[in-house]
């Protein structure tokens, strides 16, 4: 990503945002293809939403906050339903990496059970979460839906930032 040298001012002439939208458009002609009124952005390919101004790319999540705001977001932008291309100002927030990490929905692509907080071992399944830099053993289950509904609960429990 671009270094954010862009001011509130410069992105206000540039593009409008509907924070109810999430969507931003162009107040300007920015190409020949890009119009005043059009869509600013494209959809890249891990989910975000990124726009070109002045041969630089940005964030649209991350603009949501210098266009709301006048600031850069101090940490990290989370998208609260954990879609990453729903930039509704009500669905954003700044939070640290660690809060951004709360927020996970689902488990990683190469997750042997593909549930959040559940590993298989010896046949049962383990629930495990992680509060801080401790790992928390949570039990041990029959099966793969009982332990993710206790890692889920732990989540509610100890996890300020989940939104699960």
């Amino acid at each position: 990503m671009a270094k954010e040298n862009l001011t509130a001012a410069r992105l206000r002439e540039l593009l409008h945002y509907d924070p109810d939208t999430g969507v931003f458009t162009w107040n300007v002609r920015a190409a020949p293809h890009r119009p005043s009124g059009s869509l600013a952005g494209s959809l890249h390919y891990e989910g975000y939403l990124r726009i070109k101004i002045e041969k630089r790319e940005y964030l649209a999540h991350r603009l949501s906050f210098l266009y709301m705001g006048g600031a850069w977001p101090r940490n990290q932008v989370d998208h609260m339903d954990g879609n990453r291309a729903n930039n509704r100002w009500s669905n954003l927030r700044d939070v640290t990496p660690a809060g951004n990490m709360q927020n996970i929905r689902v488990a990683r692509p190469l997750s042997s059970v593909g549930l959040l907080g559940v590993t298989r071992q010896s046949g049962r399944f383990v629930a495990r979460i992680r509060v801080g830099s401790d790992r928390k053993y949570l039990g041990r289950f029959d099966t793969a839906e009982e332990a993710h509904a206790a890692y889920v609960e732990a989540k509610r429990r100890f996890h300020p930032y989940n939104t699960l």
